[in-house]
C-alpha cells in the first residue's frame, strides 16, 4: 500500500521540483537526485540575491526519502561555498542515516561546511576541476572575548572534524593539519584541495561524477 510519503512528499517521475531535485526512474531502480547549491541557509534566511539551499527543505525531503518505496537510491549533487554550520551538520548527518544506498559529487565546490555534507554518503566522487575549502568553524556578528565563546567554536570544531573522519578515510591528524595551515590561503587559516588531493588524502573516495555515482549505486540496488 502506497503510504502519504510516496504520493506527496516525492515529485512524479521524472518531474523537476522547485528545488532542483528530481527522480530518475530506470529498469535499474529509481534514484532521487538531489542538489544541494549556493549557501546552506539556516536558522536566518539569506537575502533573495543568493542561491541558497534551506536545510529545513532538504531534511523533511530526506527523512520522505527514506519511507518512500519508490525511491531506491540517492544521488547527492554539491557545489556549495559553505553556510550555516549547524544547518549542514544536520542535513549530513541525516544523509549518513539513511538506509538506502548515497552517493556524492563534488561538482564546482565542496568548501566549509560542504566537507561533512560530500563525505555523508556511501560513496563520494568529485570530479577533477572541482576544489574543496578546508578552514577552522568561524562565526558571524558579535563574539564576545570570552573563554565560553571559544571553547564553543572549538567543541562545534571537534564535532565536525569527528564526523569526516567517521565518515571518509582520511586521518585526523592530516586533517587537523590541513585545516591549521597558514600558507595556503591568502588572510585566512586553512587549506584548498582540488580533485585530485581530495582522494589522495582520503578525504574524498575516488574521482569521478555522474557516470561514475550512477553506476555505483545501480550496482549497489541491484545487489552486485
Amino acid at each position: 500500500m502506497e503510504n502519504e510519503c510516496d504520493k506527496k512528499d516525492v515529485p512524479s517521475d521524472g518531474d523537476m521540483i522547485k528545488d532542483g531535485s528530481a527522480v530518475l526512474d530506470q529498469q535499474g531502480g529509481s534514484i532521487f537526485c538531489l542538489s544541494i547549491i549556493g549557501q546552506i541557509e539556516g536558522h536566518y534566511v539569506l537575502d533573495g540575491t543568493q542561491k541558497a539551499t534551506k536545510y529545513d527543505h532538504v531534511i523533511p525531503t530526506l527523512v520522505a526519502i527514506e519511507e518512500s518505496e519508490r525511491i531506491d537510491g540517492v544521488i547527492i549533487l554539491i557545489n556549495t561555498l559553505g553556510g550555516d554550520v549547524e544547518s549542514g551538520l544536520a542535513m549530513a548527518e541525516v544523509i549518513a542515516s539513511l538506509s538506502k544506498p548515497t552517493a556524492s559529487i563534488v561538482l564546482g565546490g565542496g568548501h566549509s561546511i560542504g566537507v561533512p555534507l560530500a563525505v555523508s554518503a556511501d560513496k563520494s566522487f568529485i570530479v577533477p576541476s572541482a576544489t574543496m575549502t578546508i578552514h577552522p568553524v568561524r562565526t558571524n556578528g558579535l563574539v564576545l572575548g570570552v573563554p565560553q565563546a571559544f571553547d564553543y567554536l572549538q567543541k562545534m570544531q571537534d564535532r565536525i572534524i569527528k564526523f569526516i573522519i567517521d565518515h571518509s578515510s582520511v586521518k585526523e591528524e592530516h586533517f587537523r593539519d590541513l585545516i591549521s595551515r597558514t600558507d595556503a590561503l591568502v588572510n585566512d587559516v586553512g587549506s584548498i584541495l582540488n580533485g585530485k588531493e581530495a582522494v589522495e588524502c582520503g578525504l574524498i573516495d575516488s574521482l569521478g561524477g555522474v557516470s561514475e555515482a550512477l553506476e555505483y549505486l545501480r550496482g549497489r540496488i541491484s545487489g552486485d
